[in-house]
């Protein structure tokens, strides 16, 4: 591929305002992320919010709930390995692309079903066809971002998911109470097919022009020929599989993403049948840990920015909020079992909640940090994976307590909490600073 010259025009601002300004739509895409991110995690949250109305219309058990809501982590966890394989390959307009399309049609599709195979398949499918969001959303943040300023930015993605669990429970039981919950799943699916058609229009690379505004001509250059070059020979990610910082990372995201899950599938379900709310005072109290959620995820990014500020090496400036974060969180989640005051127990939640998202945007910097550049996707899928191999285990789980407690809730946030712990220690003491 013929290479456009770094070194002419001048870099220098002051030699015109065109260039720097042409980078500004980095921005743009962020901000269509984020509300990529809102879609997205609004099809997820649908089985959430519709569980006791789907239960009792299919006469489920909480195991059975606990099987159906960990349908979708299952296959998005292993669906992770090749989905980050191929945006490190094919890049992340197509594949984000296709995500979004086919992830809308799976929530459509699933509202015709009938019985609980096909629910449980039409969540198989869903998690599949979101697999390649935030390994998309990790590459489009590596090529238009410099390492120092990444933080923020994934951070900022990250709150598109927080968004959408916060609006999720007010907006979605609104849906469910007015057009059922199959119209609900119709409608939420419906706005993915508009974020399809609006990233295929707006979405581009940057030029080699503005790679070097953004990372420097050496680093530019660098970062172009490693994509030219990056196929099969660069692209896969089996020698991931053979450094340690891959498994304690895997390990790190399995504990800190059961917790943040047991929150995502179960605690409207806790809110009605422990604290004895409403399905609609639920749909407003739920939201609450949830709007802490976003306020969590930012202040890990923009503590984690500061800390590069300050001369703290990138790979600590990610382990600090990381492992912070994760220890606050089973500080606060732990007592929760035996608190039986109502307000201290959502209280304790959401700062619980809170603290859990601390990590999140670091944990995907954090991947772009160790691995090469080629690799980036790469590397975060195969962290989110394991993130949702706990993500997958955390409903099930949770279901089992409930069935063989008879619904008590005191070791569901005894095992969070514990989780919590063994997240923050694999991070803190096992992964190094060393290239992926």
């Amino acid at each position: 591929m013929a290479q456009q010259s770094l070194t002419s025009p001048s870099l220098d601002p002051a030699d015109g305002a065109a260039p720097w300004k042409s980078i500004r739509i980095r921005w743009v895409l962020v901000a269509l992320l984020v509300i990529g991110g809102v879609v997205n995690y609004l099809d997820r949250a649908t089985l959430s919010v519709a569980n006791t109305t789907i239960a009792d219309e299919f006469g489920l058990s909480a195991t059975e709930m606990g099987l159906l809501l960990a349908a979708f982590s299952w296959p998005y966890a292993i669906a992770n390995l090749p989905a980050g394989y191929l945006v490190d390959r094919f890049g992340p307009k197509r594949m984000y692309a296709w995500a979004a399309g086919l992830w809308s049609l799976m929530t459509m599709v699933t509202a015709a079903a009938h019985n609980f195979g096909l629910l449980y398949a039409g969540r198989v499918a869903l998690g599949v066809a979101e697999s390649p969001f935030f390994t998309a959303s990790l590459k489009v943040n590596e090529r238009w971002f410099a390492k120092n300023e990444r933080a923020l930015p994934v951070s900022i993605v990250n709150t598109g998911s927080q968004i959408a669990n916060a609006i999720a429970p007010p907006l979605l039981t609104a849906l469910l109470l007015t057009f059922g919950w199959r119209g609900m799943f119709l409608i939420v699916g419906a706005l993915g097919i508009v974020v399809m058609l609006v990233w295929l229009r707006i979405y581009r690379d940057p030029t080699l022009r503005e790679q070097a505004l953004i990372k420097g001509e050496e680093a530019a250059q660098a970062a172009a020929e490693a994509r030219d070059t990056s196929g099969e020979k660069k692209a896969g990610w089996g020698t991931l599989f053979r450094q340690p910082n891959t498994y304690f990372m895997m390990l790190g995201a399995f504990g800190i993403f059961y917790t943040v899950w047991v929150y995502l599938t179960w605690l409207p379900s806790y809110l009605e049948t422990s604290r004895g709310f409403s399905l609609s005072e639920t749909g407003w109290l739920s939201s609450l840990p949830y709007l802490c959620g976003i306020v969590g995820v930012l202040f890990g990014g923009l503590l984690s920015g500061r800390l590069i500020r300050r001369g703290f090496s990138a790979v600590s400036s990610r382990k600090v909020p990381i492992v912070g974060g994760a220890v606050l969180a089973a500080a606060a989640v732990l007592p929760v079992a035996y608190v039986e005051s109502t307000p201290l127990a959502i209280a304790l939640l959401s700062l619980g909640y809170f603290a859990a998202q601390v990590p999140t945007g670091c944990l995907w910097t954090l991947a772009s940090d160790i691995a090469e550049p080629h690799q980036v996707a790469s590397l975060g899928a195969i962290q989110n994976f394991g993130g949702f191999l706990g993500a997958a285990l955390a409903p099930m789980v949770t279901g089992a307590i409930l069935d063989a407690t008879g619904n008590n809730y005191t070791l569901v946030f005894l095992v969070g909490g514990a989780l919590l712990l063994v997240g923050a220690l694999s991070y803190q003491f096992f992964v190094k600073e060393r290239r992926a």
